[in-house]
C-alpha cells in the first residue's frame, strides 16, 4: 500500500470525539457547495487537518467567502451554512 506524502496530519480528532481524515474532505473539483461540504472544510481548518491557505487554494475560494463560512459556524452553528437559512441568520 502506498501513502502519498503530504504536509500536515493525515487525521485529527474532533472535539466531539470523531476522527476526521483527508478522505472525509470534499473533492478539489467541487463546484456545488452544500452545507455539509462547507462544514467539513471549516471543521478541517479549525482542527488543523489543513491550513486555511491550503483550503483556499484547493477549493478556489476567496478569503472573504471562507471567512463568512467560519463566522456563520461560530455564531449560529453549522445549520447557518444552508442556503435556506441565509435570510434567517443574515444581519439587517
Amino acid at each position: 500500500m502506498y501513502l502519498r506524502k503530504i504536509e500536515g496530519p493525515r487525521s485529527v480528532s474532533l472535539p466531539d470525539g470523531t476522527i476526521m481524515t483527508r478522505a472525509d474532505l470534499p473533492p478539489a473539483e467541487t463546484r456545488r457547495w452544500v452545507a455539509s461540504r462547507k462544514a467539513a472544510v471549516v471543521r478541517a481548518v479549525n482542527a488543523q487537518l489543513m491550513s486555511r491557505e491550503e483550503a483556499l487554494e484547493r477549493y478556489a475560494l476567496s478569503d472573504e467567502e471562507f471567512s463568512e463560512w467560519e463566522t456563520a459556524v461560530s455564531v449560529h452553528g453549522e445549520v447557518a451554512l444552508k442556503a435556506t437559512a441565509l435570510q434567517r441568520f443574515r444581519q439587517p
